[in-house]
């Protein structure tokens, strides 16, 4: 084989194994993932409802998806009164995000009443997944 076909048909496998990758990531976006609860971990400084569920997501200024996950946020708000939403600025409380492992932007958790991390969503995550995760939280109501 010429050294041209071999480069052609390494160049294609590079592509297709880059595409594959892609399609993997994009699928996860947005996704809600059940979380495992770490017992005493202080989140004080993230003013979590005592009352019923929170949902936090850490945004940036520079950051254009996190005005999504505040539009959906606010929007799952205003159809379930008693759930809370806290956004926290990744740039003025980098310890926050450092504690819960927050590696891009936007990121959101949800948490109990009790304080405890449930869910947790790398991307911009769908309304109905949002209230789909949060009916079992919020009780009787």
């Amino acid at each position: 084989m010429s050294s041209v076909v071999i480069a052609a048909v390494a160049i294609g496998a590079a592509l297709g194994t880059a595409s594959v990758l892609g399609v993997v990531v994009n699928r996860r976006s947005g996704v809600l993932r059940n979380t495992n609860t770490v017992v005493g971990q202080d989140n004080s400084d993230l003013s979590l409802s005592e009352h019923g569920p929170t949902v936090v997501h850490f945004s940036a200024a520079w950051c254009g998806p996190c005005a999504a996950v505040r539009r959906v946020v606010d929007q799952v708000c205003a159809d379930l009164p008693d759930v809370a939403h806290v956004e926290v600025d990744i740039d003025a409380n980098p310890a926050a995000a450092k504690r819960l492992s927050v590696l891009s932007l936007p990121t959101t958790f949800i948490f109990d009443a009790e304080g405890q991390q449930r869910y947790r969503s790398a991307g911009v995550p769908k309304a109905a997944d949002l209230q789909t995760a949060l009916q079992p939280l919020r009780g009787a109501h």
